[in-house]
């Protein structure tokens, strides 16, 4: 967590020393969030040359940092707040919340429930990111039984079903099919509403909304006053903020923090791992673009801070997060 808070403050402050006393000042969120799924894609090139730890610790990094873009994007980015739709997405948010605590394990409870939190939200001024936020806190995150009582159940299950008299055709006898309604049941016991959710919409995640995404944001003019661009303050704030504020960040308050004991690096985790993280966690996009889209009514602000997390920013972060972390030793 501390490592992400210098990870958001470093970058925030150097895009903040590149654009004082200019319009494009609003801009300061932009650098301060890290992709999770392009860092975390990209440590998975280097395979089994990483400890799982360093993946850990990056997603952990990751998690806290984007919660950290939500917040800023929640309390600075935000213009004018309608109270009355807040506080009925807030009253709908508790019925979520005691669905939880009364054992409601049902998606599509939450899933209706979550879709009037986040029109309340959109409707009262506030992001609708913070609602998606607000109700994953209110899903159950829980089995209903452990791994060993999973397993004893369903080996009696099917001993039962074993040796219950088959039907000669394609029909199960009634006995059957009530086993294989509970081992249904038993299995349903055995998974986490939010595991379930997060598994039904990673496809069209991934495939769809992201792409998507990305596709309908990424565009930027690209004339022949291109590189001239780059030494905008927008474009350096945002572009010097990422690889070296995310790095300075993320690297010098976990360092500081292991040598004044407040924490210890993860199993097998050496500090050329932590630089290599430091790196990675300067791949900006998605975040950066949605908080630029947020900061800027000017469209050539918006176009200058694409220009900041170009690929070649992004892939000079690569192609030394790779290097370093690939040849650290113990790094199995």
């Amino acid at each position: 967590m501390v490592a992400a808070l210098g990870g958001m403050l470093v970058p925030a402050l150097i895009y903040v020393l590149f654009n004082t006393g200019l319009d494009s000042i609003s801009g300061w969120g932009i650098p301060m969030a890290t992709d999770i799924a392009f860092a975390l894609g990209l440590l998975s090139l280097s395979g089994k040359h990483i400890p799982a730890s360093v993946k850990v610790f990056l997603s952990a990094l990751a998690v806290a940092d984007d919660l950290g873009a939500v917040l800023v994007i929640a309390f600075f980015y935000t213009a004018h707040i309608d109270f009355t739709s807040l506080f009925v997405g807030f009253g709908f948010l508790v019925v979520l919340l005691a669905g939880n605590l009364l054992g409601t394990r049902r998606s599509l409870f939450y899933l209706i429930f979550g879709i009037v939190v986040w029109a309340c939200f959109l409707f009262s001024g506030v992001h609708a990111t913070i609602a998606g936020v607000l109700v994953a806190f209110t899903i159950p995150a829980r089995t209903k039984i452990n791994e060993q009582e999973y397993l004893g159940q369903i080996y009696s299950h099917a001993k039962a079903f074993e040796v219950a008299i088959p039907l000669h055709g394609p029909l199960m006898t009634s006995d059957q099919h009530h086993i294989v309604e509970e081992i249904k049941r038993i299995s349903l016991d055995a998974q986490t509403p939010l595991q379930k959710i997060e598994h039904t919409l990673h496809p069209w995640v991934a495939f769809g909304i992201m792409p998507v995404f990305a596709l309908a944001n990424s565009g930027m003019h690209i004339g022949s006053n291109f590189f001239s661009e780059l030494v905008n303050p927008v474009s350096a704030g945002v572009g010097i903020g990422l690889v070296l504020g995310k790095l300075t960040g993320v690297f010098g308050f976990t360092y500081l923090m292991v040598k004044l004991r407040a924490a210890d690096l993860p199993n097998l985790v050496t500090w050329k791992h932590v630089f290599g993280v430091a790196l990675l966690a300067g791949v900006g996009f998605t975040m950066s673009l949605f908080v630029s889209n947020l900061a800027f009514s000017d469209d050539h602000h918006v176009d200058a801070a694409k220009y900041g997390y170009p690929p070649g920013f992004n892939s000079f972060q690569v192609r030394q997060a790779s290097f370093t972390c690939v040849r650290s030793p113990n790094s199995g």
